[in-house]
């Protein structure tokens, strides 16, 4: 049986001081989720979960999110074997979005490039035009080998 979630309270007290955890998804019927290596606090990746799969995450421990570009549910690690292991789940005062502290097993990998963090650069500028700079990080593992597609 999947978890359920109750409606969201009109009663605003009761939604940021409450006890009652119901999510606040969006018109498209998500909630953000910014993820954080548990041990050092390090931003992995920003996503969106629907509630099957924030229901998902709360029942196994393992992180599972929406895919907006694949329109599809999606249980990180499945294909790269670097699972996000949930130790805690938080959410902000109005409900709409969740913090997850995460242990990613395998190659301790989150971002499809193979590196550890999705925030792998940094934004600056260049007289008018915004520009990109890396900051160093490679690829913890291979990423056609892992990610090729099986004919």
């Amino acid at each position: 049986m999947t978890l359920q979630f109750p409606e969201v309270s009109n009663d605003k007290r009761a939604l940021e001081e409450g006890e009652l955890f119901s999510p606040r998804f969006d018109v498209n019927g998500l909630v953000t989720a910014v993820v954080t290596d548990a041990a050092d606090g390090m931003l992995l990746m920003v996503a969106h979960m629907n509630a099957e799969a924030l229901a998902l995450t709360i029942e196994t421990g393992i992180a599972h999110y929406w895919s907006r570009s694949r329109n599809a549910l999606w249980k990180k690690g499945e294909t790269s074997g670097n699972f996000q292991h949930v130790e805690e789940i938080r959410t902000d005062c109005d409900q709409d979005s969740v913090w997850l502290k995460v242990k990613v097993s395998g190659h301790d990998a989150t971002c499809h490039t193979g590196r550890r963090s999705c925030f792998y650069r940094t934004v600056g500028r260049q007289g008018s035009v915004a520009t990109l700079s890396a900051d160093g990080s490679d690829p913890l593992f291979d990423v056609d080998e892992t990610y090729r597609k099986k004919t």
